[in-house]
C-alpha cells in the first residue's frame, strides 16, 4: 500500500483528499504547512507528496525546493494541488520539483488518477 503525504492548511481538504485515496487503497498522512511536511517526509518517506502552495509560513513552492534539494526526499514525486488559475504558478511550481500540477476542487478520480500516474 502506498503512503501519500497531504500537505494542506485546510482541515476539510486533507479530510476530503484522505477520503477519496483510502478508498482506493492508500494510506495517508497529513500535515498542515511546509515545514511540518518536510520533517513527515524525512521520517516517513512517503511514495507521493499531495502539495498545496498557499499555507502560512514555508508555502509549497518552498517545500518543494527544499524536498528536491534533499537527497532523502528527492526522489518523491510531489503533485501541487492549487485553487490558483495561472500557468505561471503551474511553471513556476514544475520548476521547483514538481511532477504535476492540479486545480481546485479536485474530483475524486482526477485525484487518484494523478496519484496512481506518479508514483514511482
Amino acid at each position: 500500500m502506498a503512503l501519500v503525504l497531504i500537505v494542506d492548511d485546510s482541515p476539510t481538504e486533507q479530510h476530503v483528499f484522505s477520503t477519496a485515496l483510502e478508498k482506493h487503497g492508500f494510506e495517508t498522512v497529513v500535515a498542515s504547512d511546509g515545514e511540518e511536511a518536510i520533517s513527515i517526509a524525512e521520517s516517513r518517506l512517503p511514495d507521493l507528496i499531495l502539495m498545496d502552495i498557499v499555507m502560512p509560513g514555508m508555502n509549497g513552492f518552498q517545500a518543494t525546493r527544499q524536498l528536491a534539494k534533499n537527497p532523502m526526499t528527492a526522489a518523491i514525486p510531489v503533485v501541487m494541488i492549487t485553487t490558483k488559475d495561472q500557468e505561471t504558478d503551474k511553471v513556476w511550481g514544475l520548476r521547483q520539483g514538481a511532477v504535476e500540477y492540479l486545480m481546485k476542487p479536485v474530483d475524486d478520480s482526477a485525484l487518484v488518477a494523478a496519484v496512481k500516474a506518479n508514483l514511482n
